[in-house]
């Protein structure tokens, strides 16, 4: 089943740890209708604007999912609303950091967030959310340290001391 132009069911809900623990990870209707609307307003226009491959790291995870692999008990992703994009190291020529800037500078979003950095410049992957009604335009940094994640806001002075 395709949610949007490029994106497909299977992309969103796929998961190795689901796969592994014998999780059923499909999204209810309302969950459905979000990722379509995620993938149009978001993907499809990111994909478009690079012209190459996008790969979703992670989109739709139930609850049963969302709590065997530790994450927040109010992650959009469990609503449909995010994916997480990792474009590094695909081979296509289109880097985490474009991705995050075509978003921040082009796109209406909810949130969106720069996931970590390796240390040399490059962010992890990039988070984003999409509603419907009630976007906030809200652009974090998350950064990593001693096995805990800390949300900054985003200034250009933040992000330039960490991805240069």
């Amino acid at each position: 089943m395709q949610l949007s132009k490029y994106v497909s069911i299977g992309e969103v809900t796929y998961s190795d740890t689901a796969k592994r623990k014998g999780i059923d990870n499909t999204p209810t209707a309302e969950h459905l209708e979000n990722l379509k609307v995620i993938c149009a307003e978001v993907f499809d226009k990111v994909r478009e604007h690079f012209g190459v491959p996008l790969y979703i790291s992670s989109g739709y995870r139930g609850k049963e999912l969302n709590a065997a692999i530790k994450g927040s008990a109010s992650s959009d992703h469990c609503k449909g609303r995010a994916l997480d994009l990792d474009q590094d190291y695909r081979g296509n020529g289109v880097s985490n950091r474009q991705v995050f800037e075509y978003i921040k500078d082009n796109l209406e979003f909810d949130q969106l967030i720069a996931e970590g950095s390796n240390g040399k410049g490059d962010l992890l992957w990039v988070h984003v959310g999409y509603r419907k009604e009630e976007n906030r335009n809200q652009i974090l940094i998350a950064v990593f340290k001693n096995g805990k994640t800390t949300y900054l806001p985003h200034t250009e002075k933040l992000y330039k001391e960490i991805y240069g």
